[in-house]
C-alpha cells in the first residue's frame, strides 16, 4: 500500500512516498480504509527524532477517518502511529462514528486538537461561567475550537492572540471578543486593555518560552496557565513558586497522550465535539488540505506557521 515512510530523523525532507506492506490487526484491533489524516505539530517532533516514540523507519500519523470493516465512517487514533497510509491499524474500542454533516477536516480536527481544547478548559483550567479566558495562537487547530468552546463553556470574555491581522480576524469570526497581537513585549497590557482594563481569568498556551511570564503577569489573582506546548523552541522558562503564590496563582501543563488510557478522557468528549459540530454549535476550522504525496509542503507550512485550522493529507 501507499504511505509515507521516514527512514531516518530529520526535517520535512525525510518524508517519502513509499510502497509499505499493509498491517495486519491483532486481538481487538481493526483496520481502517483511511480517507483522510490528521497532521500535527507533534508528527513534526518525531519526524526530528523529538518524540521518543521509536526507531526509523516507520509510517507518521495519529489521526485518521475513513471506513471499518462494517462500512461505518469513524475517526480513530491509528496504534503505533501508522496513519499516512492508505490503512491503519486502530483499537477497535477506539473507534468513534463520525456523524453524517462532518466531513474529513472537520472529524479530524476534532481528534487530538478538539479533545486538547476540551481538557485545557474543563479538565486543567476547570472553567467557571462568567470567567474571562485568553487563547493564544488563536487561529491554529486547539486555539480555533477553545475560542468556541470558552464560549459555549459559559466565559464572560474570550481574548484571543494571534501573529497576524488575518489570523486575529479569523478569532474574532470563531467567536473571539477581542484579538491582539501575540508577542510576548507588552503582551499583559495588551491582554489586559482586551479584557476591559482588568487582569484574566485563565490563559491557554502553546507557544512557550517567553509566552510564559508574560501570561502570568496578565493573571488576575487565582488564575490558571495552562500550557500544552512549546512552539517557540526557546526552552523551558524558569517560574517562581514565591510570584505565583503572591496572587495565588496556578502554573498546569496538559498532554493528551499520556491521559489517553483514563477513564472518559477520550470516547465521551469526542462524541460530545462531533454532536455540537453536527448541530452546527461547533465549527472546527478545517484548514489546509494536502495530497499525500504532498506531505513534506504540509510539515513545511505547519514549520513557517503558514497554515491555519486542521491540516490534514487526502490519502
Amino acid at each position: 500500500m501507499r504511505a509515507i515512510e521516514i527512514k531516518k530523523f530529520g526535517g520535512p525532507e525525510v518524508l517519502e512516498v513509499a510502497e509499505v506492506p499493509e498491517p495486519v490487526g491483532g486481538p481487538g484491533q481493526t483496520l481502517v480504509e483511511v480517507s483522510a489524516a490528521g497532521v500535527n505539530y507533534a508528527d513534526l517532533l518525531r519526524a526530528e527524532g523529538a518524540y521518543g516514540t521509536g526507531e526509523p523507519p516507520f509510517v507518521p500519523g495519529m489521526e485518521v477517518v475513513g471506513r471499518d470493516p462494517s462500512g461505518r465512517r469513524v475517526v480513530a487514533l491509528p496504534l503505533e502511529g501508522g496513519g499516512y497510509a492508505e490503512r491503519a491499524v486502530v483499537s477497535a474500542d477506539d473507534t468513534v462514528e463520525v456523524p453524517d454533516g462532518v466531513d474529513d477536516g472537520q472529524a479530524l480536527a476534532l481528534l487530538v486538537q478538539g479533545l486538547t481544547a476540551w481538557h485545557l478548559l474543563r479538565t486543567s483550567a476547570r472553567i467557571r461561567a462568567g470567567e474571562s479566558v485568553v487563547v493564544n495562537a488563536a487561529a491554529g487547530g486547539v486555539g480555533s475550537l477553545a475560542v468556541q468552546l470558552a464560549r459555549g463553556f459559559g466565559a464572560g470574555r474570550v481574548i484571543a492572540t494571534a501573529s497576524t491581522e488575518d489570523k486575529r480576524a479569523l478569532a474574532l469570526e470563531r467567536g473571539a471578543d477581542a484579538a491582539v497581537g501575540g508577542d510576548p513585549e507588552g503582551y499583559a497590557g495588551r491582554v489586559r486593555e482586551a479584557n476591559l482594563g482588568r487582569p484574566v481569568d485563565i490563559v491557554l498556551d502553546a507557544n512557550g518560552g517567553a509566552a510564559l511570564p508574560a501570561a502570568l503577569e496578565a493573571l488576575a489573582p487565582f488564575g490558571r496557565l495552562v500550557t500544552y506546548g512549546d512552539s517557540s523552541r526557546e526552552g523551558r522558562a524558569p517560574v517562581d513558586p514565591g510570584a505565583l503564590a503572591e496572587r495565588n496563582l496556578t502554573v498546569s501543563a496538559f498532554w493528551l497522550g499520556p491521559a489517553l488510557s483514563l477513564p472518559g478522557v477520550f470516547r465521551e468528549p469526542l462524541a460530545e465535539l462531533l454532536a455540537m459540530t453536527a448541530e452546527g454549535r461547533l465549527r472546527p476550522l478545517a484548514g489546509s488540505g494536502y495530497r499525500l504525496e504532498d506531505a513534506r509542503r504540509a510539515f513545511e507550512d505547519m514549520a513557517a506557521r503558514r497554515t491555519t485550522g486542521k491540516v490534514f493529507l487526502r490519502v
